[in-house]
């Protein structure tokens, strides 16, 4: 069975990552900095980041799991799901991940983890139920590419330092109202604190959606050269896309804090803000790509991909 490898080809997915976590970075040790200046105790801010940016590396793929009440399957519980990844795996070449299953009729699929190794890959029944094996094959081969890009892992530790921010805000306003500040002093601190943590959301979001909407397409990419057939890539995003408008909105709201990470974010077709400000590019140009992808694949050799 031949392996295809591609890892660290896409220098624009590599370059974007790199300034996400240099710029969010950035804007996070300033955050920190402001706090500090305004008298907020460092070595409790310190604790208190170090701690919860650890918890979110090393934990992160479970918190996601539990948000979609997903367990970690056995070979035996789901065969063909496994057989279906472990073949994939060999192509790509990528150690077998932990595979999950959430019982929900949204059909969607996302990848977790810090590393390779210790990636799980995770999907809906719905998504078992709408796709044909082939379709489903585009599918995980997409979320595999994420594992093989290690998008994940900056995905998850840079939209954590949004929350991060958000939680010494809290933090240095309760601090600050404690300690026996005066009013104006008390007041001054509020500010700053506000100030910051705004720019660091506007910061955050806008470096979080650039990397986001790139590192789906080199996803897609990455499916196309796994599967070699893109095509079936795309009738998933189509499938997907035509089902997601008939799900209640009520789960799709209820879905909508894991959009960073699915394949399509649980948004229902037709105007809302979160359409505006998407996590991911618009499936129509997804699709237009991969069809793209296919007629190069059928007019020239395969290789001609990678």
């Amino acid at each position: 069975m031949a392996r295809r490898r591609w890892y660290g080809s896409d220098r624009g997915l590599t370059t974007r990552m790199t300034l996400t976590i240099f710029g969010l970075g950035l804007v996070y040790v300033i955050f920190i900095a402001a706090l500090i200046a305004v008298g907020t105790s460092a070595i409790v801010i310190l604790l208190i980041a170090g701690g919860f940016a650890l918890a979110q590396i090393f934990f992160g793929d479970k918190i996601a799991l539990a948000a979609m009440r997903a367990r970690v399957t056995e070979p035996h519980e789901a065969p063909e799901l496994h057989a279906t990844i472990e073949r994939l795996c060999q192509l790509a070449d990528l150690p077998k991940p932990k595979i999950a299953v959430s019982q929900m009729d949204m059909p969607n699929a996302f990848a977790a983890g810090h590393s390779r190794k210790t990636a799980t890959v995770c999907v809906t029944t719905g998504l078992m139920q709408q796709l044909e094996p082939r379709e489903l094959d585009g599918v995980l081969a997409h979320e595999l590419s994420h594992i093989a890009n290690r998008d994940v892992v900056v995905m998850t530790v840079a939209g954590f330092l949004a929350t991060v921010a958000g939680l010494l805000v809290r933090f240095s306003v309760y601090s600050g109202m404690m300690g026996g500040r005066s009013r104006d002093n008390t007041a001054v601190v509020f500010l700053v604190v506000v100030v910051a943590s705004i720019v660091v959301y506007v910061l955050s979001f806008l470096l979080l959606r650039a990397l986001s909407r790139y590192r789906e397409y080199a996803a897609d990419r990455g499916a196309a050269i796994i599967t070699g057939a893109p095509a079936q890539l795309a009738s998933a995003l189509q499938k997907i896309s035509g089902t997601m408008s008939r799900i209640p909105t009520r789960d799709l709201r209820a879905a909508e804090g894991m959009n960073a990470f699915f394949i399509m974010p649980a948004v229902a077709k037709g105007f809302s803000l979160s359409s505006i400000v998407s996590t991911h590019p618009p499936t129509e140009k997804r699709i237009e790509r991969l069809l793209a992808m296919q007629a190069q694949i059928d007019g020239a050799p395969a290789a001609a991909l990678s």
